[in-house]
């Protein structure tokens, strides 16, 4: 199942939506029957578990209303997170290798993810614009991921259970501002949480529609050219792996989103370097899964 958050018209409440086929959305706020959760909030849909997945596969197979998803317009599909978003940093080798100039310091593949956040006010919708941030950045850099959504919450979870935990994919662009990144040392948080600067979507697939979620391509274009094109078997820390070491002595909880690293193809690692541009259109793409269209603000 593919779930979003949307609005049906301008200035009204969003609200959970359930995919149906390529082109409709089925409003879960109209449909008959009381669901086991709140139908306006995605992380109460995560929060309810197998009844709330229960319950979307009968009105799947039910539901006879349906809005044109043309028609309505999208948000990220958890607008604020109750926590920042987990991410890990250098999980592709080609990509730890190509940023190996600005990390003099660090040589060689760490034993440990490479774990940072971004704050819940970076979460940004999938056609939304994205702040440049004049004055504070001029380099705005791009960085396409897989997103995983917890659904069952937990401490300590060990690697062979830990997929048991993942309630969805989405798409992410951990959108980076290069030098205010490296102004902060080893320390990311702050070049990592400008506002805006974590598009996502434009849906959560539930994790039985992913058949494999380490056999995916992942793609980043600006202006239609790609700059980034890769695969999620070549993540150096596996999924399991990244939840058992995020999760030791850290309860997890559900809605949680984990953001599973960017492979090579970085703006700041070329050569010349690139970065973004007010105007400039960013598309992030997990095959198969779904893609974001970004334009870069002023």
């Amino acid at each position: 199942m593919r779930l979003v958050t949307f609005a049906p018209k301008k200035g009204e409440t969003p609200r959970v939506g359930l995919l149906r086929g390529q082109s409709e959305v089925v409003d879960l706020t109209r449909v008959r029957g009381k669901p086991p959760f709140d139908p306006e909030e995605m992380l109460s849909l995560i929060a309810a578990g197998a009844k709330g997945l229960k319950w979307l596969r009968e009105v799947r197979a039910s539901a006879k209303e349906a809005v044109a998803l043309d028609k309505v317009k999208l948000a990220a599909p958890i607008p604020r997170p109750r926590r920042n978003v987990f991410c890990v940093g250098w999980n592709y080798l080609e990509h730890f290798e190509e940023g190996a100039k600005a990390r003099p310091h660090v040589q060689e593949m760490p034993a440990h993810p490479a774990l940072f956040t971004k704050a819940p006010t970076t979460v940004n919708g999938p056609y939304e614009a994205i702040p440049s941030h004049a004055g504070v950045t001029e380099k705005l850099d791009w960085e396409v991921e897989l997103g995983v959504i917890i659904g069952r919450g937990g401490i300590n979870i060990k690697e062979a259970d830990a997929m048991k935990h993942v309630f969805g994919y989405t798409v992410v662009n951990d959108v980076s501002a290069r030098e205010v990144q490296r102004r902060h040392g080893q320390q990311w948080f702050k070049g990592k949480s400008l506002d805006g600067s974590c598009p996502m979507g434009p849906w959560i697939a539930t994790a039985d529609e992913v058949r494999d979620p380490g056999n995916l391509r992942v793609v980043c274009r600006v202006n239609g050219v790609v700059k980034q094109d890769s695969n999620t078997r070549h993540m150096y820390f596996k999924i399991p792996r990244l939840i058992a070491e995020l999760s030791a002595g850290l309860t997890l909880e559900p809605g949680d989103i984990l953001s599973t690293g960017t492979p090579a193809g970085v703006g700041h690692a070329r050569t010349p370097p690139e970065f973004m541009k007010p105007g400039d259109v960013l598309e992030t793409e997990i095959v198969g899964l779904g893609l974001l269209r970004n334009r870069i603000g002023n």
